[in-house]
């Protein structure tokens, strides 16, 4: 750092307690929709098919 800018070194600060908190929370919401996707598709037929064997369409994707 230049000595000519004295105090600019505390600027910018790191909480790495805030930090490790985020990223806790986006780690755990992200286990959380992951499960509840697996357990959707478990109660819908995890291997994606409708009753009488037809595959499903898969979200978000027309038939055509």
């Amino acid at each position: 750092m230049n000595e000519s800018t004295p105090g600019l070194a505390q600027v910018i600060k790191i909480d790495e307690a805030q930090i490790q908190d985020h990223l806790g929370q986006v780690v755990r919401s992200t286990v959380e929709e992951t499960l509840n996707r697996g357990h959707h598709r478990s109660a819908v037929g995890y291997a994606g098919e409708r009753r009488g064997g037809e595959p499903a369409q898969p979200e978000g994707l027309c038939p055509h």
